[in-house]
């Protein structure tokens, strides 16, 4: 049985939807999607999304911002979504649903958006650090349920020089300080977790999800790789192909994130 799931940062549903997120849909048939600042009430996202989809969707408490999402062609069965927190925010940036895609099998999959942050305000930073402590003890927690575990979503952090364009001009900037990359090298060396993509692509630059909409970024190719498939070492051996769905021009992208797509046979 395989599998088609694709993350993506949609930079808010409605305007994907009108600027061509369903022509993408037709063309590449994912059974799952899972998708990141959402940005519109719950219910507008089964009626974006249209018919044939099981939703699960964590809106966020701050009208207009953040949200998540999790379209799936198989029932969901349970859904687990993030809340306030004494340091950072969950609302609206995590939720979990469980899906049951044979009689015996369950993939627990995430959808999740991490802070930005920002290198010249400590608060921000202390709020992003403490989102991934957070994150980190719920993805541990989930190896308990013997589910395949998926996390996805847009992390905003680029692991690896190969993951930016530019890493020498960002050294100090957020989304490539060393405390944010040690989160990745943890949870891929220490904890068994599989960076999908990279798993398939191997060492090679990018490829790169997120261009600024500024300049010619896009046409330069000048990108950061922040947005991921993070398998548990089970589902990660299902892994068959992983690629970044970049669109052909400038023009025919409806969001500043390309879709990260992978298939797994189950």
């Amino acid at each position: 049985m395989t599998i088609t799931i694709a993350s993506v940062n949609v930079n808010g549903l409605r305007a994907a939807v009108k600027n061509g997120m369903h022509a993408w849909i037709d063309e590449r048939q994912p059974d799952i999607i899972t998708m990141q600042e959402v940005r519109c009430p719950d219910e507008l996202v089964a009626e974006l999304m249209g018919d044939g989809w099981h939703i699960a969707h964590a809106e966020c408490n701050q009208k207009g911002r953040a949200g998540v999402a999790v379209a799936s062609r198989f029932p969901i069965t349970t859904s687990l979504v993030g809340d306030n927190h004494k340091v950072h925010n969950f609302t609206g940036r995590w939720i979990q649903s469980d899906i049951k895609i044979t009689k015996t099998k369950t993939l627990s999959v995430v959808s999740a958006y991490v802070h930005t942050g920002d290198a010249e305000s400590p608060e921000r930073m202390t709020e992003k650090y403490a989102f991934f402590a957070a994150m980190k003890k719920r993805m541990l927690d989930m190896r308990s349920s013997g589910n395949l575990l998926l996390l996805t979503g847009d992390l905003n952090v680029a692991h690896k020089e190969l993951d930016l364009k530019n890493w020498k001009g960002n050294l100090k900037s957020a989304g490539f300080l060393p405390e944010e990359r040690a989160w990745f090298d943890q949870m891929f060396d220490q904890h068994g977790w599989v960076d999908v993509l990279r798993q398939q692509t191997g060492n090679v630059a990018g490829p790169y999800s997120w261009w600024s909409w500024r300049g010619k970024a896009f046409d330069n190719n000048a990108g950061w790789r922040i947005d991921y498939h993070i398998a548990s070492p089970e589902l990660a051996k299902k892994a068959s192909a992983a690629f970044v769905d970049r669109a052909p021009s400038y023009d025919t992208r409806w969001s500043d994130h390309a879709p990260v797509i992978a298939t797994y046979e189950i």
